[in-house]
């Protein structure tokens, strides 16, 4: 299983009883604020407001919420202005991660960041230092109980996806960008409920972390990164075994 799949996987058996789940909502209002933003309100027209508005009502995000932000990103209401950038480093073990930050204030994101990385034993890199290990992809998730597989691996394959990988508990479709979207609109003809459909950087290799304690404080690091203000999305190349995963999550 890719790191970014055992992250999301950690994330998903968690996200029930996290107190910290409300930042969602947060970082909703700033992926459709800067969506609306870059390729205007219209989502019929605009690939990434579409999937920021899918995410939204995916997390049952309120709808005037939803249009204030796309208002907002669009000049019609007064906002703050966002802009993204990516931090690159390397969390203990030599294990990659890239973050994708959302802020209105750069050098505080840096700041913070950086701090984040060098108390949770890792170390913030130059840019382009780990950017090449990942893809850019597609990414639909199912839970097994919910769909049968044989169903979504004859969509998955007929609409054009490039694999579909099954987890502990879980089905996950990858595809091209280029193909993400008549992907996901195949499933939703056939009325298949998925957990998760987004744009997502998916790992070239994986980096195995079989010691217990290293692999402890490679998750608590993501744990920090992720729980930091201005990030949007975290991900990692690490690979731990399923048996170390269970006794420390």
């Amino acid at each position: 299983m890719s790191g970014h799949s055992k992250w999301h996987s950690i994330r998903h058996k968690k996200g029930a009883t996290d107190a910290k789940r409300g930042k969602i909502f947060s970082r909703l209002n700033k992926e459709l604020m800067v969506a609306a933003r870059m390729g205007g309100g219209d989502p019929s027209a605009n690939p990434r407001l579409r999937q920021a508005i899918a995410s939204a009502k995916a997390e049952n995000m309120p709808k005037d919420n939803i249009e204030r932000a796309i208002q907002k990103g669009t000049g019609e209401l007064e906002g703050v202005s966002y802009e993204e950038t990516v931090y690159e480093g390397y969390a203990p073990g030599g294990v990659a991660i890239l973050v994708e930050v959302m802020t209105d204030n750069k050098n505080r994101a840096a700041a913070d960041v950086r701090y984040i990385f060098s108390k949770g034993g890792g170390s913030l890199g130059e840019a382009g230092c780990v950017a090449w290990m990942f893809d850019k992809k597609g990414l639909i998730v199912f839970d097994q109980d919910q769909v049968d597989e044989d169903e979504v691996l004859e969509v998955a394959l007929e609409a054009g996806a490039d694999d579909v990988v099954t987890t502990e508990d879980q089905y996950e479709v990858h595809t091209e960008l280029a193909a993400f979207e008549s992907v996901k609109q195949a499933f939703d003809g056939r009325e298949l409920l998925y957990t998760m459909a987004e744009i997502t950087m998916m790992p070239q290799n994986t980096v195995k972390v079989d010691d217990e304690a290293q692999a402890a404080q490679v998750l608590k690091l993501m744990d920090a990164i992720e729980d930091a203000d201005d990030v949007q999305k975290v991900y990692a190349n690490f690979d731990i075994p399923d048996e170390i995963l269970q006794r420390i999550t």
